[in-house]
């Protein structure tokens, strides 16, 4: 507190200079009362009164604004900083309170208004709601209601500072009882504060309630709700706010407009984005550089990226100039797509442009597409082309490059590029250390993994704990999963949903539904909302189990929350669907996700025909292929032709083969050998001479005579190629040439297959199957490194880890003598060919195979016969 010896020596100099400046009028004052007037000042404070306090202060104030007023007159008059010689031990709540309704009836609003901005910077005076009611009222009292929505904005704000948020809304619409007339201006002044809050709820009802007591909103208050719902990620409450705002004929401002598109993109909804973008520019929104920016990133990186180049050219058809943003947008999306040459093309045309040049980020984007295509070369060769123009790699762009270094397993150089940044000044952050135990995880590493996981001064966050979790659940260590989640909680680290995500996928890979439906239960109890992959994960458990109707429940749940089930989900449910004869069931999803735009994978399309056709419902099955689109239903049918001839099913392959002749380019050379030769097998040469007749009197036939040729000759021909056999090699046989005759195989070799795009490839794997099935052996990669005794691999394939699961690789393969399983591979090479797909006649069909052999009861000794061998 001011010494009153202090004050005595102001209030005289006061009273011979600043008193006198109010009276000669310098800024003038409606009414000077007899407040002005200073009384003697008894030093001992016990004795002054607390009219005399009052009146002191009144001075003061008066004296202190209007000296600030006249210094700087270009300041906001209600933010003139007073400058008193007290402090708040001077006052009392209720003498503040005295204090401003006297300055607001003697000196004007302007003054009171300074007093109150003094006053709140006090915890006295901020939270003691009378005080703003008192202001507020004696505003209103002048009239002077703009100052008035200050007093309740800085009340509202203030309040929630402790908690008191409703209080204080409840009082700003209860001031309409002191003549205070409630307006837009007053919801967009209440919405303001409880936006910043993100109290949504409270923000709803403010809305609702002002609506009924007459308050007609304006293009700001919905706006403002759009933008909080934005902030937030709610994209649906925020889209039904903006549906709202538009219906009225309201636009939002380019600023908004871009976190507006920013928001729904970032979420995945960018149809939403541009059809909201189309229809503000619609009705008048004239769009910036910023607002083309946001909408072409949020496209390029959703990978529509011909959709962001139109976009582009509309940009300069308005004739507004892309930006090094613009760019670095399509780069990025280019480079997402795997388009890396293309981006690069881009990326020399902003090199070489006099407007803009690439910044930080451009080159980031760019060495980020080459690490995922692992030119780290070219990568490299950028960070240092960036630092010779000058510009400095951030924290982001180090750690994509070691990212990019880490799975490709060079670590000694992602080490080295971590000791680089530190000697930037750029410390490695937990995304860096992240990068490289994944890094690790993958390539097998796992025990350098959790050696760096617990270096001393690394704080863990959700992600490292859940690529730890990926693995440990990989490996089917579920307990050891399980303590990570348990010691992930006790730091204080919250789980996500794809953390239990990865929970669920591992427990119904080992039929532990029940585990699953805990997990998930408790992950909603904990307010997680499960996704597309939660939802297929436990169908696909409940499929594998067998139980179809848990498996239908929860596809019903998933639809009932919102969540779109995509090709996968549908793809486990039909498939579990028809495991189980379900046919009719499974019908009706596959038709409704035709409906819906889904697209089947391959394996759904041909097990849900497949399974009709075992049922003698060929035209079924026809019918519910006819609704995929050309190509699909080409690549479909020509599997089944030849899965049925494998099954000596001519007849019923005679349809289907029939009704791809009808299509152009519909028979291929694997197709049409493959039918021919199951009709001579079954000494239905009729068939195949109409057939034949058929394909040569096409009218514009593309097939050729010794496409045509007969059946038979073409087995023979294959058969005469691969006479002279050699014994198969323990490395890799790429040279060898072993005798097929004896197994499917010899069915699909003719005399066109090097013209095939994936010929070599495809011929080695033919080649390696061939060989183990008559000679058995051992075949290893040529990149194998060998760890433990040969002689103890018996029956054995390897297996690589996959972002879905485990995926056979072959690389690793010892078998004896005519194998059950390899001569089951051969048969599924032959009866599902496909020439367009790299690893669905390799690694697939091993996996494929290996499925259904471990899960035939008919083969009691099939996990004898097939051993799975990790990497070491």
């Amino acid at each position: 507190m001011v010494s009153l010896v202090f004050i005595h020596l102001r209030t005289i100099y006061r009273q011979n200079t600043s008193f006198k400046t109010l009276h000669n009028g310098v800024i003038s004052l409606s009414s000077v009362r007899p407040f002005c007037h200073i009384p003697s000042i008894n030093n001992n404070s016990s004795s002054v009164s607390p009219s005399t306090v009052i009146k002191r202060v009144c001075f003061w104030v008066c004296e202190s604004y209007y000296n600030q007023q006249r210094k700087t007159s270009h300041l906001n008059p209600s933010h003139s900083l007073l400058n008193l010689p007290i402090d708040s031990d001077f006052l009392t709540p209720e003498q503040a309170i005295t204090v401003v309704a006297s300055l607001a009836d003697d000196a004007g609003s302007m003054a009171a208004l300074s007093f109150f901005y003094w006053a709140i910077g006090f915890p006295k005076f901020r939270h003691f709601m009378r005080f703003y009611i008192i202001s507020a009222t004696c505003l209103i009292k002048n009239g002077n209601f703009e100052r008035t929505h200050e007093v309740l904005r800085c009340m509202v704000r203030n309040f929630s500072e402790i908690g008191m948020l409703k209080e204080a809304v409840d009082m700003v619409i209860e001031m309409q009882s002191q003549g205070f007339v409630l307006t837009a201006h007053t919801l967009n002044c209440v919405l303001s504060v409880v936006n910043e809050m993100g109290c949504f709820e409270m923000a709803e009802k403010v809305f609702d309630e002002m609506l009924e007591r007459g308050v007609v909103p304006d293009p700001y208050c919905f706006e403002s709700m759009v933008v909080m719902y934005c902030r937030l990620g709610m994209i649906s409450d925020s889209d039904r706010w903006l549906t709202a705002m538009l219906s009225r004929g309201f636009l939002v401002d380019n600023a908004s407009c871009s976190l507006i598109i920013d928001a729904f993109c970032k979420k995945g909804f960018v149809n939403r984005a541009v059809w909201l973008f189309n229809k503000m520019v619609g009705m008048g929104l004239e769009p910036n550089v910023i607002n083309y920016s946001c909408l072409i990133n949020g496209l390029s990186g959703r990978g529509r990226i011909k959709q962001s180049f139109e976009l582009l050219e509309e940009m300069v058809r308005v004739g507004l100039k892309p930006n090094v943003y613009t760019h670095t947008a399509l780069i990025d999306g280019l480079c997402k797509k795997g388009w890396t040459d293309k981006a690069f093309r881009l990326f020399l045309k902003l090199v070489r442009s006099d407007n803009y040049k690439p910044n930080v980020q451009t080159y980031t984007a760019m060495i980020s597409g080459y690490c995922k295509e692992g030119k780290l070369n070219r990568a490299e060769m950028l960070l240092v082309k960036m630092q010779e123009q000058g510009l400095i790699p951030n924290l982001n762009t180090y750690t994509t490059l070691i990212d990019g270094h880490a799975k490709i397993g060079n670590f000694d150089r992602a080490y080295e590029l971590m000791d680089v940044m530190g000697k930037y000044g750029l410390a490695p952050n937990i995304c860096t250390y992240n990068a490289v135990i994944d890094g690790l995880c993958k390539k097998g590493r796992v025990n350098e993994a959790y050696g760096l996981f617990q270096r001393n001064g690394l704080c863990p966050d959700k992600f490292t704990y859940t690529i730890l979790m990926c693995e440990s659940c990989k490996q089917d260590d579920i307990k050891q999963a399980l303590a990570l989640l348990n010691k992930m909680m006790k730091n204080g680290i919250s789980p996500d949903m794809h953390t239990y995500t990865i929970l669920i996928l591992s427990f119904s890979r080992q039929k532990k539904m029940g585990e699953c439906e805990r997990i998930i239960y408790d992950a909603i109890d904990m307010g997680f909302t499960p996704t597309a992959q939660t939802y297929t994960s436990m169908i696909s458990g409940y499929c594998r189990e067998g139980n179809a109707d848990m498996a239908m429940s929860f596809f019903n749940k998933m639809r009932e929350n919102g969540c779109a089930p995509d090709s996968f989900t549908y793809g486990a449910l039909i498939s579990g669907l028809c495991k189980k004869s379900m046919l009719d069931k499974a019908r009706i999803f596959f038709e409704e996700m035709i409906e819906k735009g889904v697209s089947p994978c391959e394996v759904t399309r041909l097990t849900i025909a497949y399974e009709f056709c075992k049922k003698d419902e060929c035209l079924t099955a026809m019918g519910l292929l006819e609704r995929l689109e050309k190509r699909l239903w080409v690549r479909t049918v020509r599997t089944l032709v030849r899965k049925l001839c494998s099954e000596k099913k001519v007849e019923m392959a005679a349809r289907f083969f029939d009704k791809l002749l009808d299509v152009k380019d519909g028979v291929d050379r694997v197709t049409l050998a493959g039918f021919m030769s199951a009709c001579y097998d079954s000494n239905n040469y009729a068939l195949v001479s109409d057939m034949s007749r058929r394909m040569t009197e096409e009218k514009g036939s593309v097939y050729h005579n010794e496409d045509v040729a007969s059946g038979e000759q073409q087995v023979r021909a294959a058969q005469r190629k691969f006479e002279k056999t050699q014994p198969a090699s323990s490395n890799s046989m790429s040279n060898s040439t072993p005798n097929t005759t004896g197994n499917p195989s010899e069915k699909i070799i003719w005399h066109d297959w090097k013209k095939t795009k994936h010929y070599r490839i495809h011929y080695s794997e033919l080649i390696r199957l061939a060989s183990l099935y008559k000679y058995g052996g051992i075949y290893l990669d040529s990149d194998i490194l060998v760890l433990k005794p040969l002689s103890q691999l018996s029956n054995t394939v390897g297996f690589e880890d996959e972002p879905a699961g485990k995926t056979l690789n072959g690389a690793v393969m010892a078998f004896r003598k005519h194998s059950p399983f390899i001569m089951s591979c051969l048969e599924e090479f032959y009866a599902s060919y496909d020439d367009a797909q790299l690893r669905w006649n390799g690694a697939d069909l091993l996996t494929r195979v290996a499925d259904g052999f471990l899960s035939n009861k008919d083969i009691p000794d099939a996990r004898i016969e097939l051993t799975l061998q990790p990497a070491s």
